[in-house]
């Protein structure tokens, strides 16, 4: 199949966006954790998270327009902290409803029956069940112009990972965490290692 610019411009907008969404591939799937000033929390799952560099260790992210209210986007303007949770199998449909639209004073957390978890005296919470998670200061935000998305960057401060997924090298096993990926707006996987290679030279 060939899909031209034109073709594609013209699927109609739910169609597209499960189409283009697709594109890049298997994505990490990650529930982001904040609170506001009030102490209400939110919950919200997001695919966009990269790696941006590891001295300073800094993640990235990208939030939708802010045409509509975004109580997540919000909350970190507002306290410039959140967390960063990685969805596991035995999460993964309560992950995908905090999708839904919450009114700010109603929590995801309630919603989905996931439970908020606070350390190491971090005001953003914590999502209990994940097995993969880490706290994350707002270093720097961008609005992107093209199109309206808003870029975060945010440097990790603490990280909180099960004990058997850390090799000696520092490694983590993702997959011993039962660690989910997302395609699309919807669809979710579990993986299978091939290998780890050695350094290429």
């Amino acid at each position: 199949m060939h899909f031209t610019q034109a073709s594609i411009n013209a699927l109609d907008s739910r169609t597209r966006a499960h189409f283009i969404n697709s594109l890049s591939g298997f994505k990490s799937a990650n529930l982001i954790g904040t609170q506001d000033q009030q102490g209400n929390t939110n919950l919200a799952i997001v695919s966009s998270v990269v790696h941006l560099g590891a001295n300073p260790p800094l993640v990235a992210m990208i939030m939708r327009p802010h045409t509509v209210p975004r109580h997540t986007f919000e909350n970190i303007k507002q306290t410039g902290v959140y967390t960063i949770n990685q969805v596991n199998q035995s999460i993964f449909k309560q992950a995908h409803q905090t999708s839904a639209r919450y009114d700010k004073h109603e929590s995801e957390f309630e919603h989905t029956g996931l439970t908020t978890e606070y350390l190491s005296g971090f005001t953003a919470p914590f999502v209990k069940e994940s097995r993969l998670k880490y706290s994350v200061k707002l270093a720097e935000h961008q609005h992107l112009a093209i199109n309206g998305t808003e870029l975060l960057i945010g440097e990790i401060i603490d990280v909180y990972v099960d004990d058997n997924a850390v090799a000696e090298d520092g490694f983590i096993d993702l997959q011993a965490l039962d660690t989910v990926a997302v395609t699309g707006l919807d669809s979710y996987h579990s993986t299978h290692k091939l290998a780890r290679l050695p350094y290429a030279k």
